[in-house]
């Protein structure tokens, strides 16, 4: 038995139809927006690979409650991040894309700042994931 839809019903319906499918399939560009690189050892093998593991590890050290770990992290962050930028020569992030450069400092000030000032007390759980997130995006516009 068939249905009695009018041609323009079936045009309509298979028209909503497409605008689902459409809406439930991601688009190649949006699969493009996010970059994958390689791993060694769980670790990027992109530029700022290094410094986006160190500030998991000291997310993850915080998270289990070892604020002191997490603090003596922070710390080597910091310092490989300032060395590297000192002695990166010409190809240095702080040379190549100062404006980038400082964003990215400074939201790692932001991110760690609490852990190295307080190593025996807990941060505020929400203001350091809010600040690590945003650590890891100023990270990936550098990659």
């Amino acid at each position: 038995m068939t249905l009695p839809f009018s041609p323009a019903r079936r045009v309509l319906v298979s028209l909503l139809f497409t605008v689902f499918l459409t809406c439930l399939v991601p688009t190649f560009d949006s699969l493009a927006q996010e970059k994958h690189f390689p791993q060694t050892a769980g670790v990027d093998d992109s530029k700022m690979g290094a410094y986006r593991a160190l500030g998991q590890l000291i997310y993850a050290a915080s998270q289990k409650g070892d604020n002191a770990g997490a603090a003596r992290l922070a710390r080597i962050l910091e310092r490989t991040w300032d060395k590297a930028e000192d002695y990166g020569g010409e190809t240095a992030l702080s040379k190549t894309n100062h404006a980038l450069y400082e964003e990215i400092d400074k939201a790692m000030d932001h991110f760690i700042s609490p852990l190295v000032a307080h190593p025996s007390a807990a941060p505020d759980a929400a203001a350091l994931k809010a600040a690590y997130n945003g650590y890891l995006e100023k990270l990936k516009q550098a990659d």
